[in-house]
């Protein structure tokens, strides 16, 4: 099992986007006693507030527009503070980005646990994004590989399996990827097609 690195949460700043109530007391008590730095707004976040560590925010009484990102693309951690377990108020909560919940009412335990799945979460959304750009970019890619792999066959007169494999072998040669080996070559950048 992949074990990953627990976050070191003290001196993270938090902000909880919450009306004043008892639960946000509560919650800012549990904060500050793990060394976390809290400030409590309402009824928006400001644009400072991006550089937040982790956001807590009020799935009840939140709104559109109380964020200064777009919905569902928080920079940081986001975690629902939930009272009323409506379903649209939970999905509202949802399309947010919440990486994790604490309900309410909040006592003196919680936090810990929530931040530490929504660190984890928030991660793990963030690597999947990456990885689909990643080949998103690869596949918008792919035509100029096979023009490479074709203009390796006619100058090298080579088959398509011996092209694709001399054009991996510059890639690898020139410390860059295939696609960026097949653009090389489909641009003519002065790079040698013999041997790799």
């Amino acid at each position: 099992m992949n074990q990953r690195k627990r976050p070191t949460l003290a001196g993270w700043h938090a902000v909880i986007l919450h009306r004043p109530h008892p639960a946000v007391d509560a919650l800012q008590r549990q904060l500050e006693a793990l060394h976390i730095h809290v400030r409590v707004v309402w009824p928006q976040l400001l644009e400072t507030d991006v550089d937040a560590d982790v956001v807590f925010f009020d799935a009840d009484m939140g709104h559109d527009g109380q964020f200064p990102w777009p919905a569902g693309h928080a920079p940081m951690p986001v975690i629902a503070l939930i009272g009323s377990e409506a379903p649209g108020r939970i999905e509202w909560a949802l399309s947010q980005g919440s990486n994790a919940h604490l309900l309410k009412p909040i006592g003196s335990t919680g936090a810990y646990s929530a931040l530490l799945i929504a660190a984890h979460a928030y991660e793990n959304a963030r690597a999947q994004e990456d990885d689909i750009r990643s080949l998103e970019g690869r596949l918008r890619q792919r035509p100029v590989v096979v023009r490479a792999v074709v203009k390796l066959m006619q100058e090298c007169g080579e088959d398509e399996a011996s092209a694709m494999k001399r054009l991996r072998a510059f890639a690898m040669t020139w410390r860059i990827t295939v696609e960026e080996a097949a653009e090389a070559i489909c641009n003519n950048d002065g790079r040698t097609l013999t041997g790799a």
